[in-house]
């Protein structure tokens, strides 16, 4: 059985101020693509992960990976039996909420794989133990969060189908880094992209060259970067802009897809 782990995008994103706890409101538009990392379940005693993919070496060790978190949270202790393997396509600390999007899917995946009766609402209990983004990963579907990100609305935005370039030019940036150097400052579009411009300058370039693609439009960093994305109006003028980008700067990671 198999399950996608959607790459998340934040349509907007603005940080409303530091809360008592230490952490940040944010008023942020969740998107997702069609396309992510894939994540498998074969029969097994007891829990084990394997990952493997483009991206597999730039993780941690697997018995602290989110997907084995999600697994035995899901599990409470009964002692069933999943093996788990994590082709990890995405780049790493890339905004596009890898960790938290394979979370979700472990959560989708093995609540099938189970055949456990576990609402929607359950669900989400669980996975915002897991991480603020993690209810909206659950979701994959275009949503508004509010709080931490995991207070959802119902949201309206682009449509589904819609095309999309991801690009990231090869930096891994830490989220709690990005938000303790956010000074208040708004920015259009996504709050977090003047800190994230400070750890990596390398952003504005890769902002530029989206922005000069033909057809291209909106533009935006996606959470706390580096991953950049824009959307388009056919898949012509998409893969066109991933030709022309990908012959500009042929070590910059970039993924065609588009919009669920």
């Amino acid at each position: 059985m198999e399950e996608t782990a959607f790459a998340k995008l934040n349509l907007a994103l603005i940080v409303r101020g530091r809360t008592a706890d230490g952490y940040h409101d944010i008023d942020t538009v969740f998107a997702f693509a069609e396309d992510g990392d894939g994540l498998s379940v074969a029969e097994a005693e007891g829990l084990s992960l394997r990952i493997a993919g483009p991206f597999a070496t730039a993780l941690g060790e697997a018995d602290d990976n989110l997907v084995l978190r999600a697994a035995r949270l899901l599990d409470a202790g009964e002692g069933r039996g999943a093996a788990l393997t994590l082709d990890k396509r995405l780049p790493v600390a890339s905004g596009i909420g890898g960790g938290s999007a394979d979370a979700a899917a472990a959560l989708r995946l093995l609540a099938r794989w189970w055949r456990l009766d576990r609402t929607g609402e359950q669900l989400e209990a669980l996975a915002r133990q897991l991480g603020a983004d993690v209810p909206a990963c659950l979701r994959s579907r275009t949503v508004r969060g509010t709080g931490r990100g995991d207070r959802l609305q119902p949201a309206a935005a682009h449509r589904p189908g819609t095309p999309l370039l991801l690009v990231n030019p090869g930096v891994s940036i830490s989220t709690a880094e990005v938000f303790r150097r956010w000074r208040g400052e708004a920015s259009e579009g996504n709050d977090l992209e003047p800190p994230a411009r400070e750890l990596a300058p390398v952003i504005g370039e890769v902002l530029e060259l989206l922005r000069a693609q033909r057809g291209a439009g909106p533009v935006r960093m996606s959470g706390s970067g580096a991953t950049c994305f824009a959307l388009f109006r056919s898949d012509a003028a998409r893969d066109e802009a991933a030709a022309s980008v990908a012959a500009a700067r042929p070590d910059w990671w970039q993924l065609a897809s588009r919009l669920r």
